[in-house]
């Protein structure tokens, strides 16, 4: 009897939430992640700016804040800040909106992961405002920064974990409340983000924890190989988190804001078990030039890296089949008549539809870097730094713009109205031709021999460096429209989050073509999913980061090269 009345309680919650839209409380919660997120948007988007005129030799950033400086500012900011808090955001009003409310205890763990994320950033950036912590967002030893820069990552890890386990709870209670019943769809796939990040950044921790004492004086020496490995499991996993929590908009809210249906509830289970178990071991393709690992180890990687792409290719056959499905459904006729039937004026669908087109070269480029001989060509130039514009930039940045347009007004009990959505439009266009010139200019001179991470030189006149300098005007022009979209999409969050119209806009969520209990029940079983994570990390890993601890290299002492 009280069983059942729990029950009841639930189910009303539920409705309630499903009626009313998100409760206050919640709604705060996301809108307060949201809005760091794209503070840090804005900041980090002047900061690459700069990057970008300097680069091209236009501008030249003053002894008291360098161009390495603000490049390690521009990737906390935008690699960690922006990323980590937007997808929280998004994935915790998921969680209530499908799960019938975020359940106080968790809510309060997600306030704490909020403020030790917070606390953890102000440590890392004040020793970077200093210059003592200017060894860029991959922060390799052996330059080292100051401890408090160390101390402040793992405060920021902690509290993603913190915000990790929230989530795991409140699904833990649905399911046992729910016997016999699927995992919602998009609490699913914040299942299978909140795994990735908790898992995914377990050698990253341990890296930065050796990297505090050693900073501090306390260890003499560290182990450099074990250190890159070690940041390498976290950062190969960390843009496929991105990357998995753009592909939960593309299978569930997209298909609902064309008219359609998803193609189908098992397939889009199967891709999240697949992601979530081959991706952490893949980082080794990060490391092909690197000279602690043997040729056999190396293609192993290759492999695992690889196998992200059947995934990927599942992911591209389901979205366009949806896209021609619901065309013809409205009377597209002919081989693509029915891309014309596609909601193109709405930004909701035009952004996170650039977004997956943008993902084809994206991935075929990822392809080329993954390979040996290839990455020989391209390793520590400029084309690795266009494939991340591309891939997050892009593919990952756009599809959030394409979210926030719908989901600060569901949390701010607001609408998008006709002129916002044609200011969206706008901003989408300037993001994409900024993008394709600054994207595809890296590339370009990246095969020309242009490095990475380097300030602006001409290596005394040198013929080849000088032909790199038109590319560079290039990239400069695609930086300067991309702060200009920053600053629209910046506006146009906190219009919508304070001053568009009230009312109420809808959580989108599509239904599957196949009912959702045809899925059979061994897709939601996450324990066997993580069991086999683990074995597949644990073929990655085991013997390398043995070998490197046993056979260590011998160890290097801080080093300060600024």
């Amino acid at each position: 009897m009280k069983q059942q009345k729990q029950e009841t309680k639930r189910t009303l919650k539920e409705k309630a939430t499903q009626a009313l839209g998100i409760s206050e409380a919640d709604a705060k919660l996301s809108k307060s992640y949201m809005s760091v997120a794209f503070l840090a948007l804005l900041i980090g988007g002047f900061l690459g700016l700069l990057q970008g005129l300097e680069r091209a030799g236009l501008v030249q950033m003053p002894s008291w804040f360098t161009y390495y400086q603000v490049l390690t500012a521009h990737g906390l900011l935008l690699v960690l800040v922006l990323t980590a808090f937007f997808a929280i955001g998004y994935f915790y009003a998921g969680l209530s909106h499908t799960l019938g409310g975020v359940l106080p205890h968790v809510r309060t763990m997600a306030w704490i992961g909020f403020w030790m994320k917070i606390v953890g950033f102000v440590f890392a950036v004040i020793p970077v405002l200093m210059n003592d912590a200017t060894v860029m967002f991959t922060f390799y030893p052996p330059m080292a920064a100051s401890p408090l820069f160390y101390i402040g990552l793992a405060l920021i890890v902690i509290g993603v974990w913190i915000c990790a386990f929230g989530a795991f709870i409140n699904v833990a209670t649905w399911r046992k409340q729910n016997p016999g019943k699927h995992i919602p769809i998009l609490a699913f796939f914040a299942t299978g983000v909140f795994v990735l990040l908790f898992f995914g950044s377990i050698g990253v921790t341990i890296e930065v924890i050796m990297l505090i004492f050693w900073s501090a004086g306390v260890m003499e020496t560290i182990n450099v190989m074990l250190s890159r490995t070690l940041f390498w499991s976290f950062a190969h996993t960390l843009v496929n988190i991105w990357y998995l929590t753009a592909v939960s908009a593309w299978y569930v809210i997209v298909p609902k804001i064309i008219g359609g249906k998803r193609f189908s509830d098992t397939l889009t289970r199967v891709v999240v078990a697949m992601l979530v178990i081959t991706n952490i071991p893949g980082g080794f393709h990060h490391q092909i030039v690197d000279p602690a690992m043997g040729p056999a180890l190396k293609y192993m990687h290759v492999f695992m890296s690889l196998s992200i792409a059947f995934p990927s290719l599942m992911t591209a056959f389901a979205m366009f089949y949806v896209f021609e499905r619901t065309g013809r459904a409205k009377g597209g006729k002919g081989l693509f008549g029915w891309l014309k039937k596609l909601p193109w004026k709405d930004v909701r669908f035009l952004a996170p539809f650039i977004a997956m087109v943008a993902f084809i070269p994206a991935g075929a480029g990822g392809i080329a870097q993954t390979t040996n001989q290839l990455n020989q060509v391209v390793h520590n130039t400029m084309w690795v730094v266009g494939h991340f514009h591309l891939t997050v930039g892009t593919s990952v940045i756009l599809t959030f713009f394409g979210i926030s347009y719908w989901l600060i007004p569901y949390l701010s009990k607001r609408v998008l109205t006709p002129a916002m959505n044609k200011v969206g439009v706008i901003q989408t266009i300037i993001w994409t031709v900024g993008m394709f010139f600054m994207a595809g200019s890296m590339h370009y001179v990246g095969l020309l021999g242009s490095p990475r991470r380097t300030s602006y030189t001409t290596y005394g006149d040198h013929a080849v460096a000088l032909g790199w300098d038109p590319y560079m005007i290039l990239l400069a022009i695609g930086g300067t429209l991309l702060i200009i979209g920053v600053l629209i999409q910046v506006y146009a969050v906190f219009h919508l989050m304070f001053f568009a119209p009230k009312g109420q806009t809808e959580f989108p969520i599509a239904e599957s073509e196949e009912p959702q209990e045809q899925s059979p029940l061994w897709t939601d079983r996450w324990g066997v999913i993580i069991a086999l994570m683990i074995l597949v990390i644990a073929i990655g890993y085991v013997v390398p980061l043995t070998d490197l601890i046993v056979n260590a290299p011998p160890g290097s002492p801080p080093i300060r090269t600024w």
